[in-house]
């Protein structure tokens, strides 16, 4: 409640009674004196009222102007938390299916290949938005490499494990055990971010795990390298999404420069291991490189990548580490149920499937919860 000022308080010199008018007078007082004296205090006290009524209907003028805006403000934060979630959740489906088509339809023999490509369209991209003068970061220094580690190397390892696992096994068990990584990513987020997760998100966070067991408990086509694969794919996730939401507070280069320098100090290595492993020497032996089709959704994936990147670096700047991973998996219901149309590799049994369903009503709840909670704070 505004504090209402009185008049003696606002004006504490103006004087109450007739003997104070005698000594502010000088003569002592005549009739006179006190009669002209005591009706300036009144002129007084009512042009002081007038100012005082003034300035309360000022401040309540731009007390309500500041709410509207506090609430235009919390309207457009929650809009642009949206707005990236849907970026994200669109283009890691896309590329999903994109890499699926390369590595699974195709067989093309290299994913480590293909991650060099991505990689490579991040710089170029970037580079030559950076040229043309449509984004700005800062130039390279001595200290870039310090300030960004240890992101490089989490970033090469999500790629290489996240392309492995795809490749290795059927999307819809994939999907099922990229589920971990959203634990792993709230028990990151606790213990280097210090966040504490909700009860309501504890929940939605245990369901989607028991689903994954649950589908995992009875896989036909177990792959042991395939699982390996995943769960290394949800530690770097986990830690990826953690590592830059600490790197963008931190503000050394802003979200492009963050995604440039974080794929150039990659690059360099990302060859040196795909060299010395023999998969450039596979890649390039691949008989389907004269094939349009084909090479239309290599490029496809590799401009993908780069729409990946900043797709995750946005929708974790705006929301949360932890939001960015489940969307990564909540995605994945539109990817789970197609997976069982595309790729051909899904063996359908029920104990799975009921599995896999369970694991998205926990996506659907934390998504519930989240933006709810959003909405409700926006419309405050």
């Amino acid at each position: 409640m505004p504090h209402v000022v009185d008049i003696e308080e606002k004006q504490p010199f103006l004087p109450d009674d007739d003997e104070d008018l005698n000594s502010l007078s000088g003569n002592g007082g005549s009739g006179n004196n006190k009669s002209h004296n005591h009706h300036h205090h009144h002129h007084q006290n009512h042009h002081v009222a007038i100012n005082h009524d003034k300035n309360c209907d000022s401040g309540s003028i731009n007390f309500s102007s500041k709410a509207e805006q506090n609430a235009r403000e919390a309207r457009a934060q929650y809009m642009m938390k949206l707005v990236t979630a849907i970026f994200y959740a669109v283009a890691s489906f896309l590329i999903t299916v994109v890499n699926k088509i390369v590595l699974t339809s195709y067989k093309f023999p290299s994913f480590q290949f293909l991650a060099i490509g991505q990689i490579c369209a991040t710089i170029v991209v970037l580079f030559s938005a950076k040229q043309l003068r449509m984004i700005t970061y800062p130039p390279l220094g001595r200290d870039s490499f310090r300030k960004i580690f240890p992101l490089p190397l989490i970033f090469i390892g999500n790629a290489m494990t996240g392309l492995g696992g795809t490749k290795t096994l059927s999307l819809p068990m994939f999907t099922a055990l990229r589920r971990f990584s959203i634990l792993m990513t709230m028990m990151a987020e606790f213990f280097i971010l210090g966040v504490r997760p909700s009860i309501p998100v504890q929940i939605s966070v245990y369901t989607m795990i028991a689903g994954a067991l649950i589908a995992s408990s009875n896989d036909l086509a177990f792959s042991a390298e395939g699982y390996t694969l995943v769960t290394l794919n949800n530690f770097f996730t986990a830690a990826n999404g953690v590592f830059i939401k600490k790197k963008l507070e931190s503000k050394d280069f802003g979200k492009y420069g963050l995604m440039f320098y974080n794929a150039l100090f990659m690059v360099i290595p990302a060859v040196a291991f795909a060299y010395s492993s023999g998969e450039i020497d596979r890649a390039l032996a691949y008989d389907g490189w004269g094939d349009y089709t084909f090479l239309t959704n290599f490029f496809l994936s590799c401009l993908m990548g780069f729409i990946l990147n900043a797709s995750v670096v946005l929708c974790t700047q705006h929301n949360s580490a932890l939001t960015t991973t489940i969307i990564g998996c909540l995605k994945n219901i539109s990817v789970t149920y197609l997976g069982m149309f595309i790729g051909g590799d899904y063996v359908f049994q029920w104990v799975n499937f009921i599995g896999i369903n369970i694991s998205v009503l926990g996506s659907l709840i934390y998504t519930y919860v989240t933006f709810r909670r959003s909405d409700a704070l926006s419309s405050k």
